[in-house]
């Protein structure tokens, strides 16, 4: 088994160490954050180490990391976290749900959380530090660039484009062949028509209340 040592201490990092403690292929060893950040000596049952001294205590000869943050600064915390551990000379695991469906000549990157149910499509080519949240479509000949963050029920059609850093919120739908700029945040329930320019935001009106009660409702 691989040697795993996980990055954070938050509500993402608890499921990558459930995940990847069933997968059966990886041991997690320990969690590590910068050292103003740890609030505790342990997690998860398993012991914290400061980021800034990882390297000293677990070599990259025999320990790979997994960086488990989550989409903050429009993923420039995890890619920075991500480009660090590089630096120190780590590998990355990749975590990919056995109930996701994975065509056979897609292309995963390093570092990235795929949970269950997400359909990726042949020709696919997904970059490096993404997470894929459960039950989205990725469709075929689609690229999703490095360090995005996909949120749940996101249907991306064939042949889309989206650039590094981007953020795409629940039961968004981009329609096919188009071109998602760097750094685009799509908000919820958002249906994307046509090419985005980089840093743009998207946000569908909220539905209204009905100005009424919901014991006046004839059910």
């Amino acid at each position: 088994m691989k040697k795993l040592i996980i990055f954070g201490t938050g509500d993402i990092a608890q499921i990558a160490h459930l995940y990847f403690s069933e997968s059966g292929e990886y041991s997690v060893e320990a969690f590590t954050v910068d050292r103003d950040f740890i609030k505790s000596d342990s997690f998860c049952g398993l012991p914290v180490h400061a980021f800034e001294d990882i390297r000293k205590d677990f070599s990259p000869d025999e320990y790979v990391l997994f960086i488990a943050v989550s989409y903050a600064g429009l993923n420039r915390v995890r890619a920075s976290k991500y480009e660090a551990g590089k630096a120190m000379g780590y590998r990355f695991a990749s975590y990919i749900s056995p109930y996701a469906s994975i065509a056979s000549n897609a292309e995963i990157g390093e570092n990235c959380f795929i949970f269950e149910d997400n359909t990726v499509q042949p020709f696919v080519k997904i970059g490096n530090n993404v997470t894929l949240w459960s039950g989205n479509h990725i469709g075929h000949h689609s690229t999703v660039g490095d360090s995005c963050f996909i949120t749940s029920h996101v249907v991306i059609s064939g042949g889309v484009h989206v650039g590094d850093f981007s953020f795409i919120g629940v039961n968004a739908t981009l329609r096919d062949h188009i071109k998602i700029g760097m750094s685009c945040v799509i908000g919820a329930g958002a249906i994307i028509m046509n090419n985005t320019d980089d840093e743009s935001v998207y946000v569908p009106e909220r539905t209204k209340p009905r100005n009424m009660k919901s014991s006046e409702l004839r059910l």
